[in-house]
């Protein structure tokens, strides 16, 4: 046995030895490589050749290690043996142990990291196995049912048909009801519209009526103002009316005199009978050339003075007791071509009556006298009629061109007028 231990102790010796001589060659060999310069690519190999010859003497150490202790368990009593393997199964149950939780944990984070397409698609696979494990359920209650039904009796089926029939036309009833209701709002609704349409459509023919009346009734008074206008549509239908006469009678036909209207006598002619019953009892029967009443102008007493009377009966008008045209509202003056017309306008405040008072004139010397000094009001009015139309007024205290200036050639409101300078 001596001999044997001696043996061993030789060869444990003697591969400390070697393995010692080893290392230290393997270490000057390095510390050489390492003083060279070594360019860096060779540096990776020589780490590569470093690690596998590390990785070999560790090996060679292990096997020498494994072998010393192969040689110590053959010498080891049975406890011991039992000792070691009671703690390689611990380590490896620890071994498990760790790769289990490492494992565990690479799950988790891979979970963790898994993109959101994974978990679409994750969903979709769990709805789809709902669906279908719902499927499957369905399936068998409608099977249970099936088989229930033939299990069940005649009478049980006839009262299902009648409730099922029942339903069916409660139902229907219930879609007519309902579409009967719409069709009612529909019609209503355009009902209302047809009634809209027809208001609107009175409104607007009542307001074209209005004004086309407005326009008649202001077009009738506009002209009532003019005694010549008024003249001239009565001339106008007289005019009408004869060549309608004249034209039947060509024709040989017997026109039948059409009734004349009963004209209303005016409220104004005892005014005007009055008026002309003082001036011919003061004045005398010859001042007036003639008096109307004008019907076309608010039924106004229109008295027409001869040229020679025109200032004594506008000053009688003023100062006579029984009639007082205190005021001179309007005046104004007419070319008709062949003569000229001077219109006056007065009122009596204390009669509360008007009076219109007409002078014809020759258009070739168109003078009269003013009423200026009767009416201060005739000031303004006369320079106006003499501006535009070239009638003088003797007696004015300043008569003068007050809207084209002296020097205008002319008189714009005269029939025959022709601008001076055609550029105007």
């Amino acid at each position: 046995m001596s001999g044997e231990k001696d043996l061993e102790q030789l060869k444990k010796e003697a591969a400390a030895k070697a393995k010692a001589a080893a290392l230290a060659k393997m270490k000057a060999k390095e510390q050489v490589e390492s003083k060279e310069e070594i360019p860096a690519e060779d540096l990776d190999i020589a780490k590569q050749k470093a690690a596998a010859a590390a990785k070999a003497k560790a090996a060679a150490l292990a096997k020498m290690k494994a072998k010393e202790q192969v040689g110590s368990k053959e010498e080891a009593p049975a406890e011991d043996l039992d000792i070691a393997k009671q703690k390689a199964a611990a380590a490896a149950k620890a071994k498990a142990a760790a790769l289990a939780k490492m494992k565990a944990k690479e799950q988790v984070e891979s979970k963790e990291e898994a993109p959101a397409e994974d978990l679409d698609m994750a969903k979709q696979k769990a709805a789809a196995a709902a669906k279908a494990k719902a499927a499957a359920l369905a399936k068998m209650k409608a099977k249970e049912q099936v088989e229930s039904k033939e299990e069940a009796p005649a009478e049980d089926l006839d009262v299902a048909k009648q409730k099922a029939a029942a339903a069916a036309k409660a139902k229907a009833a219930a879609a007519a009801k309902a579409k009967a209701a719409a069709l009612a709002k529909q019609s209503d609704a355009a009902g209302d519209d047809e009634k809209a349409k027809a208001i609107a459509a009175a409104k607007a023919k009542a307001a074209a009526a209005a004004k086309a009346k407005a326009a008649a009734t202001a077009k009738a008074e506009g002209g009532a103002g003019d005694d010549e206008k008024a003249k001239a549509i009565a001339a106008a239908k007289a005019k009408a009316a004869a060549a309608a006469a004249a034209k039947a009678k060509l024709a040989g036909g017997k026109v039948e005199a059409e009734p004349a209207e009963e004209s209303k006598p005016s409220p104004n002619k005892p005014y005007l009978d009055k008026y002309v019953k003082v001036i011919e009892e003061n004045l005398g029967q010859d001042v007036l050339e003639d008096y109307y009443i004008n019907s076309l102008s608010k039924d106004v007493p229109t008295l027409v003075a001869k040229r020679e009377s025109y200032f004594k009966v506008a000053e009688f008008l003023k100062y006579n007791e029984q009639l007082g045209f205190d005021y001179l509202s309007e005046i104004h003056g007419t070319d008709f071509e062949t003569h000229m017309e001077v219109y006056v306008h007065l009122y009596s405040y204390r009669n509360s009556q008007s009076v219109a008072l007409k002078v014809k004139i020759d258009r070739n010397e168109p003078t009269i006298e003013s009423l200026q000094p009767l009416w201060a009001g005739a000031n303004w009015p006369e320079c106006e009629a003499y501006d535009l139309l070239g009638i003088r007024f003797t007696g004015h205290p300043n008569l003068h061109r007050i809207m084209l200036g002296e020097e205008w050639v002319g008189h714009p409101l005269r029939k025959d007028y022709e601008p001076y300078d055609v550029e105007v």
